[in-house]
């Protein structure tokens, strides 16, 4: 993963959300500790009768499209059954986090709202409208529409998951901490293990992470499910600069979803950071091909780049520009992805309106990381370098925040990053092919 893209692997994770039961879950972590073991509790009887008709859940989890086909279908012969409209606005916010295509945001806020305009205190629909919110980048709005659910089914696994999501995107960690514990009290399961592993993770707490995804794959059933916590084995495994371990994982992940493009991108950027180049490219553009968002995108670009071929790699900075705004047209705030991707191969100038903005919305180690590194671009080092230490101060494992930090402090007086520009070469010489370059030159190593 480069430097750019770590986040989009991980929020990955943060902005996923459970159709039903998991099987179409994304999400977050838990550990071995006492806090983080899964717990035994079940839903009462009135949590589990307030759940989507499972005959709809199954279908949706076998075959989201054709889920959505049948939902429609059933929604023209009965226009008000408030389930189906719910399930259809909350599968609808799946098929564009699948597909990289925010287009379908606007179906998913169309069906959302019919379904609360037939029951306004509907708990799915309510969990929906949240999940809709944080796939927007709205996280003050998911976590208002997940606690206004939570009120009416404090059960409900998609506005649990989606209170864990917003609170960790709006630098409230201590808060999400105890929501992740609460959500697991109630509704123990894949979404909720997931989350939690993150939590632990940003915490700096990497073994532990790793032991509630393994956890969370012994509780995996759905073919959904087992790919999708094969993929962030994969994905932490990376960062970690493991990468036989993430190869492993991603073909894992394949076996049970042979489409999953995130454990193709896992897959990718292993084979990126072995040197396998020419693989890792063919992995990379079935990626874009069919979900251009901007992590896979500039992470293709900078292998190209790497090769030589600056006219594929311009090519595939430009096409990040056309996501911004295909996003921003249906109500997407690309924020984050636009400062990122701007710093190193953009309007500099937009980088650092654009994370600015972000860190006015919300105070995360990536937001952190991202605004460090566009004042550093535009020159303004001393400011920067604030930033680049609040983005590391968590503890949190990983290498684009270690090189960040490394190259402000470097500008600031020489040699004063070296010990961070190591760091991130030493957990995870493949995090990028440019950035990795650049900290062996600062350091003065070849190779």
């Amino acid at each position: 993963m480069n430097h750019v893209s770590g986040r989009g692997l991980l929020v990955a994770v943060a902005l996923a959300v459970a159709l039903t039961g998991g099987a179409l879950a994304l999400g977050g972590v838990p550990s071995d500790s006492g806090e983080g073991r899964p717990s035994a509790a079940a839903a009462p009887p009135a949590a589990r009768d307030r759940a989507p008709d499972a005959s709809w859940n199954r279908l949706l989890a076998a075959d989201l499209d054709r889920g959505v086909a049948s939902l429609r279908a059933r929604l023209r012969a009965q226009p008000k059954d408030v389930r189906s409209w719910a399930a259809l606005g909350t599968a609808y916010v799946e098929q564009a986090r699948l597909r990289g295509d925010p287009a379908r945001y606007a179906e998913a806020e169309q069906a959302l709202r019919r379904a609360l305009a037939l029951r306004p205190d509907d708990d799915s629909a309510l969990a929906g409208r949240a999940a809709l919110a944080a796939a927007r980048h709205d996280f003050g709005g998911a976590l208002r529409y997940a606690e206004r659910a939570l009120a009416v089914n404090p059960y409900s696994e998609g506005a649990l998951a989606s209170r864990v999501d917003a609170l960790v995107e709006l630098g409230h960690d201590d808060r999400a901490a105890r929501a992740v514990r609460e959500a697991d009290a109630r509704r123990p399961g894949v979404p909720v293990f997931t989350r939690y592993a993150y939590v632990q993770e940003l915490r700096g707490d990497v073994s532990g992470a790793r032991r509630v995804l393994r956890r969370a794959a012994t509780a995996a059933r759905s073919p959904g499910d087992v790919a999708y916590v094969a993929t962030a084995l994969a994905q932490l495994a990376w960062r970690q600069g493991e990468y036989t371990a993430s190869l492993r994982h991603s073909a894992a992940a394949l076996r049970a979803d042979p489409g999953n493009l995130a454990a193709l991108e896992a897959r990718g950027r292993a084979r990126a950071a072995r040197g396998e180049t020419d693989a890792a490219v063919a992995d990379l553009r079935a990626v874009v091909a069919r979900r251009p968002l901007p992590g896979a995108l500039v992470a293709l670009g900078e292998l190209y780049d790497a090769r030589g071929d600056g006219a594929r790699a311009r090519e595939q900075y430009s096409l990040i520009d056309s996501w911004v705004r295909l996003a921003r047209a249906h109500g997407v705030n690309p924020d984050l992805d636009t400062a990122l991707a701007a710093a190193d191969h953009g309007d500099r100038a937009v980088a650092l309106r654009a994370a600015r903005d972000e860190w006015e919305r919300r105070h995360t180690v990536h937001t952190a990381d991202a605004l460090a590194w566009a004042l550093h671009v535009n020159g303004r080092d001393r400011e920067a370098v604030r930033y680049a230490r609040r983005a590391t101060g968590t503890g949190m494992r990983d290498a684009s925040f270690l090189y960040h930090r490394g190259v402000i402090e470097s500008a600031l007086s020489p040699g004063a990053g070296h010990d961070w520009l190591r760091a991130a070469l030493d957990l995870n010489p493949g995090f990028s092919p440019r950035g990795a370059r650049e900290a062996r030159r600062l350091l003065g190593v070849t190779r």
